[in-house]
């Protein structure tokens, strides 16, 4: 039998980035297979340009989808077509789906209730102690964390998910093109628990426009999304409209009106967006039973903060969950060596209760 996927593929390789076109071929020929058997003037006649009809009526690109399917098989990389049926029902209820997406890791973390979170590349203390608790308290009730695999909120949410169950990572590259460099090691992470996924062929950079047409994806996955921090001119604001668009839920963290980082979800919060403070705040905005399921896990997930020796007890109280505090503030607020310092410090993070963060700064985890 012949493999199909060698069309949605070919299709993908020369109008990934121009879905509109895509749309108009898949519309038009009964199967993509018929489309690939088309001369360049039937092409042409649809509004296609000439350039682009003589490369999709060329045999190179046909042999080029191939040689990618070899490749995704030798990176046990997955690839699900809109016709596939594993492909992701929520995803294929949106105006304008993807007709092909690669995915790395397990392809079954698209088909759970998922949850995305999104926000400031360049993020406060109080932002990303507020998207690794959401992160982490919606993924360890079942909830699945979609988000880019940006710096700040979207790097933070999955680690945070990583700590509770899973996440799925959608990029703005190919799958061989991580970005940010920087994210590699999440990357892997996220394929042993989760998934990455992306619409572009694997080889693809990371351009700019690539951004926000995969925004549509991050929404596009999930059943409602969350704003943590964003300035009036973030891009999570247009993911915010997208979600809309898709007949999400739009739900936004509300911070300090003095705060540059606040003025997108707090304008969010006055058009409409549900200000969310907690998980439950998540849990009932979603569609029965989903909602129901989660709030009868409140009681259950209840966990014992872990005991404190007094010298952990003392150093905790001086750290602060919503900002940062350096080494040597601890030191000179207590009569403690440095030596005891440090490893009181250590045993806070192990306990889940500090966060060290770049520069020998520390954060109360919330």
């Amino acid at each position: 039998m012949e493999d199909s996927r060698k069309y949605w593929i070919a299709l993908n390789l020369v109008l990934a980035e121009n879905l509109k076109t895509a749309k108009k071929i898949v519309d038009h020929f009964p199967t993509l297979a018929d489309a690939f058997k088309a001369g360049s003037r039937e092409f042409i006649a649809l509004g296609i340009e000439k350039e682009t009809a003589l490369v999709l009526t060329s045999p190179r690109i046909l042999d080029q989808a191939c040689r990618e399917i070899e490749r995704l098989e030798r990176k046990n990389i997955f690839v699900l077509t809109y016709e596939d049926k594993n492909y992701p029902e929520y995803l294929r209820e949106i105006f304008d789906p993807p007709f092909v997406l690669y995915c790395a890791g397990n392809v079954k973390a698209l088909k759970g209730p998922a949850v995305s979170i999104v926000g400031a590349r360049k993020t406060s203390a109080y932002g990303r102690a507020v998207a690794e608790k959401l992160a982490r308290e919606l993924a360890s009730r079942g909830i699945v964390i979609v988000s880019g695999l940006a710096r700040g909120v979207d790097s933070i949410a999955h680690w945070g998910a990583l700590e509770g169950g899973k996440t799925v990572a959608v990029l703005g590259s190919g799958l061989e093109n991580i970005y940010p460099r920087e994210n590699r090691a999440l990357f892997g992470k996220i394929v042993e628990k989760g998934a990455v996924v992306s619409e572009f062929p694997l080889k693809s950079p990371p351009l700019a426009y690539h951004f926000p047409i995969r925004n549509r994806i991050i929404s596009g996955l999930s059943l409602a999304l969350i704003v943590v921090e964003a300035s009036r001119k973030s891009g999570s604001l247009i993911s915010a409209r997208l979600a809309l668009e898709q007949n999400r839920e739009v739900m936004a963290v509300p911070g300090n009106i003095t705060s540059e980082l606040s003025q997108g979800t707090n304008w969010l919060i006055k058009a409409g967006a549900k200000p969310v403070e907690s998980w439950e705040d998540v849990a009932e905005e979603l569609p029965s039973p989903i909602k129901e399921h989660l709030l009868s896990q409140k009681e259950d997930k209840k966990e014992k903060p872990p005991s404190m020796s007094a010298q952990e007890k003392e150093v905790y109280e001086l750290l602060k969950p919503d900002s940062l505090t350096h080494i040597d503030e601890v030191i000179e607020e207590t009569e403690f060596s440095v030596s005891e310092i440090l490893s009181t410090l250590l045993g806070l993070e192990l306990k889940g209760l500090a966060l060290q963060r770049p520069g020998k700064y520390f954060q109360r985890r919330l």
